[in-house]
């Protein structure tokens, strides 16, 4: 399934439990005899997926599983928990065991406050992970770490019952069982996320980083009569108006949310005045309009959305691109 839906700014990377108990050889598991190196395969291609979100400007955000050597609550079971299948409890708090692998512990230090502590096997379950993504204003989670059967596929689900998209970034995660594994992800595919590669992943960051039309704007007609033009779409068709100062050249303007705007032009004037579109680093799109021969109506320049050009298009059609938030 196609990434393209997907807005790099709605979008965070998870990165679960990548810790010295779960890949290091003198960690937990390995001193339990499970294979680590199978486990530790995902270290290199994550951290080059965690740098390119970083470059990026991209929420990485972080879990650490801990635990303590007296734990009352689980101690309360009459069935023997997981961690007694293993040689020692994993992850104490405050342990080299609980510490991020050294390969990637000064990458999670870059942003201390998106490094989340849990207790159980979810990165959602009683963390402030919920709050943090609102806050943030993500939708989407890329989802990497260890392990495959436990916290990842429990974090996985957790978004996917609170209506996250979900991508499951499927050399960027391991478990302690191949066959458990090959499972786990037809399961994933079916029913919570979609499973790519870190090349897809990386691949679909420059995509959304590269110079593109973001949303169309607004297209602005111009009217021999504009009050009779308001009534029509505001009374008549239902669009909605919205508060503007005049044009910079003094001709009223009434814009409406829905994308309409209004101006004055007079009988036989070109109708369309022009269309706009909000865009992705419109400096970048300025200089390859400009190495293509495109007419500038006007250069870059503060514009009432943000930092503006208006060009030509083929007809002569004069078309707005503008970025919000930058200025010249």
């Amino acid at each position: 399934m196609s990434l393209d839906a997907i807005e790099i700014e709605s979008a965070a990377l998870l990165v679960i439990d990548m810790q010295n108990g779960f890949l290091h050889e003198n960690g937990t598991l390995g001193v339990s005899g499970v294979d680590v190196g199978r486990l530790k395969t995902i270290v290199g291609p994550t951290k080059a997926l965690v740098e390119k979100f970083q470059a990026a400007g991209v929420p990485v955000i972080w879990t650490v599983q801990e635990h303590f050597a007296v734990d009352a609550s689980r101690a309360r079971k009459k069935l023997a928990a997981h961690t007694a299948r293993r040689k020692q409890v994993s992850c104490l708090a405050g342990s080299w065991d609980a510490a991020i692998v050294d390969e990637l512990k000064d990458l999670a230090a870059k942003q201390p406050t998106f490094v989340l502590r849990k207790h159980r096997f979810g990165a959602f379950h009683e963390t402030r992970l919920e709050i943090l993504l609102r806050q943030l204003g993500v939708t989407t989670l890329f989802v990497t770490g260890t392990t495959t059967n436990a916290c990842v596929e429990t974090s996985i689900r957790e978004a996917y019952l609170r209506d996250y998209d979900v991508v499951a970034v499927t050399d960027c995660i391991s478990g302690v069982n191949a066959a458990w594994e090959e499972t786990a992800q037809k399961v994933w595919a079916q029913y919570f996320c979609v499973l790519a590669g870190s090349s897809d992943v990386s691949a679909w960051v420059d995509a959304k980083l590269a110079p593109r039309i973001v949303s169309f704007a607004h297209m602005l007609l111009q009217v021999a009569d504009i009050e009779a033009s308001k009534r029509f779409y505001a009374d008549l068709v239902g669009f909605t108006p919205r508060v503007a100062k005049p044009l910079p050249d003094g001709r009223p303007f009434v814009p409406f949310v829905q994308g309409l705007a209004l101006t004055s032009g007079g009988a036989g004037a070109r109708q369309i005045d022009h269309m706009a579109f909000q865009v992705k680093d419109v400096r970048a799109l300025a200089a390859r309009l400009e190495a293509a021969g495109v007419t500038f109506f006007q250069p870059l320049h503060d514009g009432i959305y943000g930092l503006t050009i208006y060009v030509a298009d083929p007809d002569g059609t004069k078309v707005e691109f503008f970025e919000p938030g930058v200025t010249l």
